[in-house]
């Protein structure tokens, strides 16, 4: 990662299904004689820490996701994940016999939350990494505090360009945009092969969503279609009724969307309504089974490229379908899939750590540096299939997908269907 400078709702059912999961226990950082501890407690752990102290007990890695706001929607998935993977791998002796424990942030939906979290996770909770941000334009605001404490960043969804060169700390086990989203554009041609004229909608409030409106237009020309429209929504918008309008005016034959959830999800229904029929794909702050409470059954037939398969083959993706499917019986979607896949990376690379220089041993500042060291030279066999890092910390995934939400006419128990 170079060290570069950085550039600057929710359904509450939904929530509470999510928020339940793996208990509790405490960690401690014991301090050096020069530093009185400093005991605080939040929701998930105790933690005694000096910024010069060594591990004792229980090792604490920071979740700072969305569990509040209309990201939430995404953010609860990444804790569900994120606490499957503390079972699961506690239950397999954690590192080399000492377990982990997941200290939780929420970091609502905007940049000030995503800062605060890092910040209560870096000076008070004493972790020795972080997955997070559930946003690209939160990481943008809070990955440079990591960065300049030294604390190794993993984040689960952030997939804006130029994430990971926001610092040699900053590393995403979420392919770029621009990678995965013309995947589903690709899949609209392969099933309408007449579709010429495309209809663009971004939220232009949203670092990522600008992102990939980038993608998703220049693929759009790559492909020789002509771009009639592109239009601006912000996403706390719940009214999408001029900019629908104007679009289909133009009539589009493919519609592709930029947002998150409940905005997305709202401005699909408000499209249905006003009466296209036409294709359309969603970009990935749609990719979750939380968006079909907001659309119901006029979700039907939005496509959504995909980083995971809950069909992936592989002994780990088999325990995490089946851990997820136990739990919340449905089939686990790629936010969830992603937050387990960014503890696993920390587990593995603390096993492979610890096996050169006993973790509990190194300064908390020497773990850290190390720690990033070594999640950035491995490879990980995980949910998503097998991935590792470039030198900056850019993900190295083979594997992509197109799903196609289906939904019966009752709007009841719709499903993302795999077509590739």
């Amino acid at each position: 990662m170079n060290n570069a400078i950085a550039r600057t709702t929710a359904f509450l059912s939904t929530c509470a299904l999510l928020l339940t999961g793996c208990g509790g226990g405490t960690n401690t950082v014991t301090s050096s004689p020069n530093n009185s501890p400093n005991t605080t407690t939040n929701n998930t752990a105790t933690d005694t820490a000096a910024t010069t102290g060594t591990l004792s007990g229980a090792i604490p890695i920071g979740i700072a996701v969305a569990q509040t706001s209309n990201v939430a929607l995404l953010g609860q998935e990444q804790v569900a994940g994120a606490k499957l993977a503390e079972k699961y791998f506690n239950s397999k002796g954690g590192v080399n016999g000492t377990p982990i424990k997941l200290v939780f942030q929420d970091t609502s939906g905007d940049e000030a939350g995503a800062i605060n979290a890092f910040q209560t996770l870096i000076n008070k909770d004493k972790v020795i990494g972080i997955v997070g941000p559930t946003l690209s334009q939160q990481a943008f605001s809070a990955d440079p505090i990591a960065e300049r404490a030294k604390v190794p960043i993993l984040g689960p969804s952030n997939t804006a360009k130029n994430i990971p060169e926001i610092g040699d700390y900053v590393a995403r086990v979420s392919a770029p945009v621009s990678i995965v989203a013309p995947y589903s554009v690709k899949a609209a041609l392969k099933q309408n092969s007449q579709i010429k004229k495309v209809a663009v909608f971004y939220a232009q409030n949203d670092a990522f969503s600008k992102s990939e409106t980038e993608i998703f237009q220049q693929t759009v020309k790559d492909q020789g279609l002509e771009l009639v429209t592109v239009q601006k929504f912000q996403t706390s918008d719940t009214d999408f009724q001029s900019q629908a309008t104007n679009a289909i005016n133009l009539k589009p034959d493919l519609i592709i969307i930029s947002g998150l959830a409940a905005d997305g999800g709202n401005l699909i229904r408000q499209l249905r309504e006003l009466g296209y029929k036409g294709l359309i794909v969603g970009g990935n702050g749609l990719n979750t089974s939380n968006i079909l409470t907001v659309c119901n059954a006029l979700c039907d037939g939005v496509l959504i490229a995909q980083a995971y398969s809950p069909q992936h083959p592989g002994e780990i993706n088999t325990a995490f379908r089946k851990a997820y499917t136990d739990e919340y019986k449905k089939e686990p979607p790629q936010f969830s899939a992603q937050a387990f896949a960014a503890v696993q990376v920390y587990v593995e690379a603390l096993q492979a750590l610890d096996k050169k220089s006993k973790v509990n041993k190194l300064q908390l500042p020497e773990l850290r540096t190390q720690l990033n060291k070594q999640i950035l030279a491995g490879t990980y066999n995980t949910p998503l299939g097998e991935i590792g890092f470039t030198p900056i910390g850019e993900v190295v995934q083979k594997d992509f997908y197109v799903a196609q939400i289906k939904m019966p006419k009752d709007g009841s128990q719709g499903k993302f269907t795999f077509i590739k």
